[in-house]
């Protein structure tokens, strides 16, 4: 009696104690963001770590290899993304009459006639000129009562440049010390669980390992299809609106709206009538049901077992519960909580009640 008591009390403390680092963890959210960035990037990365490792190559010189390829990277989008903004914000600034006369010459007898009805808005490059002149006071008092709305963005900006600045740092320390942390973390498990936690651990570490492989390979193939099927369009900067477009995709909504708008502008400033605008639409709705049906159900749900039903369902109830980081993380935490039911499975068919050798007793249901 007296050890069953010790027992549970110790079971309460430990239960205690682990509420407690949740709410320490609740209250430290806010200044947690770089450090769970990159934790993430540094898990992503120490496979690379380790086999630049094998190849001889010092731990701290493959670390810094590998932030530098990461760096190459963000500075090849950026270096993708400034001509690209550039040169439209020019043609923009230089083709604006143009565009005044198509949405008036092309644009509204083409909705009159295949849609049936007339748009209202007629416009002109000189009354619109004298409209922003004769509202330009009321713009400054709209501009001052949100003032206090741009301080809290100012914040959200300065927020976003801190994680952006320590993100790095976060990552650099664990990569460093990764082999060590990992040492230190099995050494916490009770050795009783040791074998089955780390077994547990490994099956999600591997499914994991593949969710990133094929949702690299679906990046890479929506990359070459967006740009291919935008060529083949006509749209210009066909290249790097594809690439820009495949290479966001991993992040819900980001990478495919932001393709979208690009290409829109892009083909409305070619000023060759609807034929490019629809092609953009057709181009973006063939791509987003290849991403949605085939290929991340077969990429990716097929790498980490998931059937391509599951990966569907994954992917809206996630989205339905959590928004926007739902669907950021739907796959990572399905495969995560497949590993997880295989487990329950397995001690299910081990059971008492699922063989039946409940000692003669009878299972009253």
């Amino acid at each position: 009696m007296p050890d069953k008591r010790a027992d549970r009390l110790q079971t309460m403390l430990w239960a205690a104690w682990g509420l407690a680092v949740l709410w320490l963890l609740y209250l430290l959210s806010p200044i947690l963001a770089p450090f769970l960035l990159g934790g993430i990037l540094a898990y992503i990365c120490a496979p690379l770590v380790a086999y630049l490792e094998q190849r001889r190559v010092p731990r701290i010189g493959g670390v810094l290899l590998i932030m530098l390829m990461i760096a190459a990277i963000l500075v090849s989008l950026i270096l993708i993304m400034i001509p690209l903004v550039r040169d439209e914000a020019q043609l923009l600034a230089t083709r604006f009459p143009d565009a005044v006369a198509l949405w008036n010459e092309n644009i509204v007898p083409w909705v009159r006639q295949h849609l049936g009805f007339q748009l209202r808005l007629h416009l002109d490059p000189a009354s619109l000129k004298k409209l922003i002149g004769d509202n330009w006071e009321n713009a400054q008092g709209v501009l001052q009562s949100i003032l206090p709305s741009l301080k809290i963005g100012g914040m959200a900006l300065l927020g976003l440049l801190v994680v952006l600045a320590l993100a790095p740092i976060a990552m650099f320390y664990l990569l460093l010390d990764w082999n060590s942390l990992l040492q230190r973390i099995s050494g916490t498990i009770p050795r009783p669980w040791q074998v089955r936690a780390l077994r547990i651990c490994g099956e999600i570490n591997a499914v994991l390992a593949e969710f990133l492989r094929g949702q690299i390979s679906v990046m890479l193939l929506l990359a070459i299809y967006y740009s291919t099927a935008l060529w083949l369009a006509g749209v210009d900067f066909a290249l790097p609106i594809g690439v820009l477009t495949g290479l966001l995709i991993f992040i819900p909504y980001l990478g495919y709206i932001m393709g979208l708008v690009l290409a829109l502008l892009v083909a409305l400033l070619q000023f060759k009538g609807m034929e490019p605008l629809i092609g953009v639409f057709i181009v973006y709705g063939i791509g987003q049901i290849l991403e949605g049906f085939v290929l991340t159900p077969w990429l990716v749900g097929k790498r980490i077992g998931l059937h391509p039903l599951a990966v569907i369902f994954a992917l809206l109830a996630f989205g339905q519960l959590f928004g926007f980081f739902g669907v950021l993380l739907a796959l990572p935490a399905s495969a995560t909580l497949l590993v997880a039911l295989r487990e329950i499975r397995t001690l299910y068919y081990a059971s008492h009640l699922y063989r039946g050798d409940t000692d003669n007793e009878e299972i009253n249901l």
